[in-house]
C-alpha cells in the first residue's frame, strides 16, 4: 500500500501542493479531447509516457496529493484508508493499455515515478521502463547490481539492506558474488539511480510526444522530464484532474480520469487492451515485438531525412534547449551524461 510506503519513509515537511480541487472535462469536451491525442499519438515517431500514482487509484491504491490523497489527509490531520495490499492489486486498465500500446509499436519508453510494481506485473518491458523512485517487489546488490523481482513487497525502504545476499556466480563459477541486496526504494532526497535517470532523460531528449498520466509533476527532477520534450521541439500531453506544475507547456490538457481516457484512446488507435492473466515479468521488448500482430507501420525515410537525422543526432550531443514562461525555446550549450550499462535482472523466488 502507497499508505506503507509513506509510513517507511522519512518525515520531510515539503511534501507539495495537497488537496487542488480536481477538474472534469464534460463528455463532449473528454471526446474531442482523446480523438486529438489520437491523432497526436498516430503522429508521432517516439511517444514517452510519464506515469504517476494517479494511474493505480482505480486499484485501489491511494496516490498522496489528490483529495483523498495519502498527503492530503496527513495535513488535514487524518489517517488514509486503504482498500487492498501491494500483493493483492492488479493493473488497472491503463497499465495494461500502455502495455497494448508498447507491443503496437506506438509506446517508446515509458517513465514511472510509481512504487507500486504494477508496470512491471502488468509485463511492460523492463527495459524500455525507468522506475525512477524504486519498486516495492525489487531488491539490488550493492556489489555487483544484479535485480531480483520479488514475488511479494520486500519491505525494505530507503536502500537499506534486506538482509539476504547475491547467488550470482562469478567467472568461472568458482563463488556466487555474495554482495548485500538492498531495497530500491528512495526516500526523501535520496539521488535517484543513475541508470534509469540517464535512459529516462535520453528518452524524453528522443521524444517528439511526451504524455503524462495521472501526475501533477510537482517532485523533482522526474516531474520535469517532459520539458525535455518541450524543449526539443517536441508535443507535451498531459491527462490529470487536477492542475500540474506544467500545464501552461502543454499543447493539450485533459480532465478525466486516466482509465476512461485510455480505454478511449485505445478504441480510436483500433487497438485492444490485454488481458492480464497474473502477475508477469518481461525483461526485454525484443521478445514482445517479435509475438505481437499489432504493429504500427513505419513510415519511409527518405534520403533527405536521414541526413537530416543525422545531423540533428550531432547537434543532440552538445546541446539541449531552456524553456522560457511563454512555453517558446531558448538554445543553450550543456554538458551530456553519459548512461553506464544496465544491470542484469533476474526473478526469484523469496528465499
Amino acid at each position: 500500500m502507497s499508505v506503507n510506503y509513506a509510513a517507511g519513509l522519512s518525515p520531510y515537511a515539503d511534501k507539495g501542493v495537497c488537496g487542488l480541487p480536481e477538474v472534469f472535462d464534460s463528455p463532449e469536451e473528454l471526446k474531442a479531447k482523446v480523438e486529438t491525442l489520437a491523432q497526436l499519438v498516430k503522429e508521432s515517431q517516439y511517444l514517452v509516457v510519464h506515469s504517476g500514482a494517479g494511474i493505480s487509484t482505480s486499484t485501489g491504491i491511494p496516490d498522496f496529493r489528490g483529495p483523498k490523497g495519502v498527503w492530503t489527509l496527513e495535513e488535514k490531520g487524518e489517517s488514509p484508508h486503504f482498500e487492498i495490499t501491494f500483493e493483492d492489486a492488479r493493473p488497472s486498465l491503463t497499465h495494461m493499455a500502455l502495455l497494448g500500446l508498447q507491443r503496437a509499436g506506438f509506446l517508446k519508453y515509458l517513465i514511472s515515478q510509481n512504487v507500486d510494481g504494477l508496470h512491471v506485473r502488468s509485463g511492460f518491458p523492463r527495459d524500455v521502463l525507468s522506475e525512477l523512485h524504486g519498486n516495492m517487489f525489487v531488491e539490488e546488490c550493492e556489489k555487483c547490481g544484479r535485480q531480483y523481482v520479488r514475488e511479494k513487497v520486500i519491505g525494505v525502504m530507503g536502500l537499506k539492506p534486506t538482509g539476504r545476499h547475491c547467488d550470482v556466480l562469478r567467472s568461472r563459477g568458482l563463488r556466487a558474488c555474495r554482495g548485500k541486496l538492498i531495497s530500491t526504494i528512495l526516500d526523501w532526497e535520496e539521488a535517484l539511480p543513475d541508470s534509469d535517470l540517464n535512459r529516462a532523460e535520453d528518452a524524453s531528449r528522443r521524444a517528439d510526444l511526451a504524455l503524462t498520466l495521472g501526475t501533477s509533476l510537482q517532485i523533482k527532477p522526474s516531474g520535469d522530464l517532459p520539458l525535455l520534450t518541450k524543449r526539443k521541439g517536441g508535443k507535451l500531453a498531459i491527462v490529470n484532474l487536477q492542475p500540474t506544475k506544467h500545464d501552461k507547456h502543454a499543447h493539450l490538457r485533459i480532465h478525466g480520469y486516466v482509465d476512461d481516457v485510455m480505454k478511449q484512446l485505445m478504441e480510436l488507435l483500433g487497438l485492444d487492451i490485454p488481458k492480464w492473466e497474473g502477475p508477469t515479468v518481461c525483461e526485454s521488448s525484443k521478445a514482445t515485438a517479435e509475438s505481437t500482430t499489432d504493429v504500427k507501420p513505419p513510415r519511409a525515410v527518405t534520403a533527405k531525412k536521414k541526413v537530416k537525422r543525422e545531423l540533428v543526432k550531432e547537434a543532440r550531443k552538445g546541446d539541449t534547449t531552456a524553456l522560457t514562461d511563454d512555453g517558446s525555446v531558448k538554445e543553450e550549450a550543456v554538458p551530456v551524461k553519459r548512461e553506464r550499462a544496465d544491470s542484469p535482472v533476474e526473478l526469484k523466488e523469496e528465499k
